[in-house]
C-alpha cells in the first residue's frame, strides 16, 4: 500500500494513472505534429500564394504619358494577373490581351492593391474605366466586347484626365492602329 500512495502523491504518479492520459497525449502529439508540418506543407499546385514574376513589357502612350505595361497574353498569366503584388512602380501596369473580343470581366481576389481598369477597343480607345477595391470578388466588366484591358494603380487615369473615349497608342499591340 505504501507503493500505491507514493505514486499518487507525486505529480508524475497522478498523470501516469489518470484515466484519460493516453487520449490527452495523443491529442497533444497530433496538435504538435500539425503545428510542425503546417509551414512545411506545400499548397496545392493550382493555389498560387505569391506574385508571378514580371512579364514581358510594352510601352503604351496616353497623351504625354508613357505607361510601362506587363503583357499578360495567355490564360495562365491573365488568371494570375496582379494577384499578390504589394506595389506597382509609377506609371506601371498590366495589359491583358485576349484572343477574341468578349465581355471579359475582372475581380480582385488575392489582389492587395486598389486598381483602376480601362477596357480598350481594338484601336486602343478606352471603352470604360472601373475602380476596383482590393481583395473583393465584385465583377468589373466592359460596356461592350473588348480584347484588351489595362490595370493601373487606382486613380491613375483620373489624375491624368484620361477618360472613356481617350486613346492609348501602340501600333504593335492594337490591330486597329496599323
Amino acid at each position: 500500500m505504501q507503493h500505491g500512495r507514493a505514486e499518487q502523491s507525486t505529480p508524475a504518479g497522478r498523470l501516469r494513472h489518470h484515466p484519460d492520459m493516453n487520449q490527452t497525449v495523443n491529442v497533444l502529439a497530433l496538435a504538435l505534429g500539425l503545428l510542425l508540418a503546417g509551414p512545411l506543407a506545400s499548397p496545392p499546385a493550382q493555389a498560387q500564394t505569391r506574385a508571378q514574376p514580371t512579364l514581358p513589357m510594352a510601352t503604351l502612350q496616353a497623351g504625354i504619358h508613357l505607361i510601362k505595361a506587363e503583357v499578360a497574353a495567355d490564360s495562365q498569366t491573365r488568371s494570375a494577373g496582379l494577384m499578390f503584388r504589394e506595389s506597382l512602380a509609377p506609371n506601371h501596369g498590366m495589359l491583358f490581351v485576349f484572343q477574341e473580343k468578349a465581355g471579359h470581366c475582372f475581380w480582385m481576389r488575392n489582389t492587395p492593391l486598389p486598381l483602376s481598369i480601362a477596357f480598350l477597343d481594338d484601336d486602343g480607345t478606352i471603352v470604360n474605366i472601373e475602380d476596383m477595391a482590393p481583395r473583393t470578388e465584385d465583377s468589373h466588366c466592359p460596356k461592350k466586347p473588348v480584347q484588351f484591358a489595362l490595370e493601373m494603380e487606382q486613380g491613375w487615369f483620373a489624375r491624368r484626365g484620361i477618360a472613356p473615349g481617350g486613346k492609348l497608342l501602340n501600333p504593335k499591340l492594337f490591330p486597329g492602329q496599323r
